[in-house]
């Protein structure tokens, strides 16, 4: 069974989720800007000749998505999971009543503090 969160774990946890989806969040931007960049540089390249900034480029890129593989990672070991990284939101799965939700934070969020309900078909 998944882990399930009250209000009080979820802020307990929170501290460490937060530094986890600040490096998160820092290398997916990061990463967006190598993967322009690279894109730009790889213009030049050939595969007779290889343009040596690129190929630098390129190495950044995945360092930086393994970087965020790992941080994904340990967001998932905790029982959290990122929705959307661009922006650091993470869904604490919880249940109300019976219900399963979603107890969901932000970055930049003081704590969390309320559920959102999921809906299932059927």
């Amino acid at each position: 069974m998944d882990k399930v969160f009250t209000v009080d774990q979820a802020n307990r946890t929170l501290p460490l989720v937060r530094r986890i989806v600040e490096d998160a969040v820092r290398d997916y931007y990061r990463w967006q800007d190598r993967v322009r960049e690279f894109e730009l540089a790889s213009v030049r390249s050939t595969i007779d000749n290889p343009d040596p900034i690129a190929l630098e480029l390129e190495k950044d890129v995945l360092r930086l998505a393994e970087s965020i593989d790992s941080y994904l990672d340990e967001v998932r070991q905790l029982g959290v999971e990122i929705k959307s990284i661009d922006r650091g939101i993470v869904a604490f799965p919880a249940e109300v009543g019976g219900r399963a939700v979603s107890l969901s934070w932000k970055l930049g969020d003081e704590r969390v503090e309320y559920p959102q309900y999921i809906f299932q078909n059927g």
